[in-house]
């Protein structure tokens, strides 16, 4: 088995550490540890390790599935990473909506074979018809992210309703990519929701601000989830104590949360959409935290425009060449208004010196 090295994340690593801002940052603020009860207790592995079945219990009711159709993770990543391997381990065909986050489509790639079908730029509509004519008689899972990232394109309950059906239809399952859902003013209900064959991965990270406690799950079938749980034991055994009680109180309180989380968005899509109009660049109105947003004339690539803007400004962008689109950039606006407003203008003050 091989799988390419994830390029936006060794970006990361390279340029975030001495950068001033990080605007591809792909979440919501985070939130200090001070807002919490931070004593768990005793730090002992949580059993049963697929998650407290009083907590599973409680998140299993928000998508009207039952308590053994829910697990625990360490973040989405590994939700993703177990759901793969339980229905990909031993080969198979899946075919993902891309751009996405590259684990959807290089994970997958790694353990079986992969066709992809983009979706249509400028306005990243997602043709059900073309993702038909991918599946194959050996297709066992459809992968979408919506709110998709980078894009930020939510893709509408109709069109989420049909992929379930050809799902069905081609005895396959349809994985959504939920992490941004809860951005949204009016979230369309969990794909879970839609029926057995439905399987949801979702995390604290985005939309709540909590990306350092590493928090996810699988929401799906029992049979999907009782094969990652096989998995799961081999690889982070159970969701830690510490990420549970925070979990916990983040539920309880989710309505306040998610609150501050889309004004900030607001707050912050409104002042990027002034400096992509102001600029006179190309970029789609998003739902969630990022903006996919075209490269200006001055440069020949996203990377080259990144770097520079990295070199010379001290600001971390995320070059489109991670998502398949060389000639745009991914910047994330999640961040406090404060150090958006500063990044932009570094950006400013870049564009006017390559004019």
């Amino acid at each position: 088995m091989e799988i390419d090295s994830f390029g936006l994340e060794r970006w990361f690593a390279r340029y975030e550490p001495d950068a001033d801002i990080m605007l591809a940052e792909s979440g919501i603020r985070s939130l200090p540890a001070s807002r919490f009860d931070t004593d768990p207790g005793e730090l002992g592995y949580v059993i049963p390790t697929n998650g407290d079945d009083e907590l599973r219990e409680q998140l299993a009711a928000r998508y009207d599935r039952d308590t053994d159709e829910v697990i625990f993770t360490c973040g989405a990543q590994e939700a993703n990473f177990l759901v793969f391997l339980a229905l990909l381990g031993q080969g198979g065909h899946a075919v993902t909506v891309t751009p996405t986050y590259q684990s959807l489509h290089a994970i997958p790639d790694a353990f079986g074979e992969v066709t992809t079908v983009e979706l249509d730029a400028p306005t990243w509509e997602l043709d059900v018809a073309a993702v038909e004519m991918a599946i194959r008689e050996d297709t066992r899972l459809l992968v979408v992210n919506n709110p998709n990232n980078p894009t930020g394109k939510y893709h509408d309950a109709e069109t989420m309703a049909a992929l379930y059906d050809l799902a069905v239809e081609n005895d396959a399952y349809l994985l959504v990519d939920e992490v941004y859902r809860l951005l949204a003013d009016e979230p369309h209900p969990p794909a879970a929701s839609l029926g057995r064959r439905a399987i949801s991965t979702a995390s604290l990270s985005k939309a709540y601000g909590l990306a350092g406690l590493r928090f996810g799950w699988i929401v799906g079938p029992p049979e999907v989830v009782e094969a990652a749980w096989h998995w799961k034991d081999y690889t982070t055994i159970s969701p830690s104590q510490f990420g549970q009680h925070i979990a916990r109180q983040a539920f309880e309180r989710e309505d306040e949360l998610l609150t501050e989380s889309r004004e900030i968005a607001a707050t912050n899509r409104a002042l990027v959409a002034e400096f992509v109009e102001m600029w006179d660049l190309s970029c789609f109105e998003p739902v969630g935290v990022n903006a996919f947003i075209e490269i200006p004339d001055s440069f020949s690539s996203g990377k080259e425009f990144c770097r520079a803007v990295v070199g010379e400004e001290s600001v971390v962008l995320a070059p489109g060449e991670f998502f398949g689109y060389p000639d745009r950039f991914r910047l994330g606006f999640g961040l406090p208004t404060e150090e958006l407003i500063e990044g932009l203008s570094r950006l400013e003050t870049c564009l006017r010196r390559h004019e």
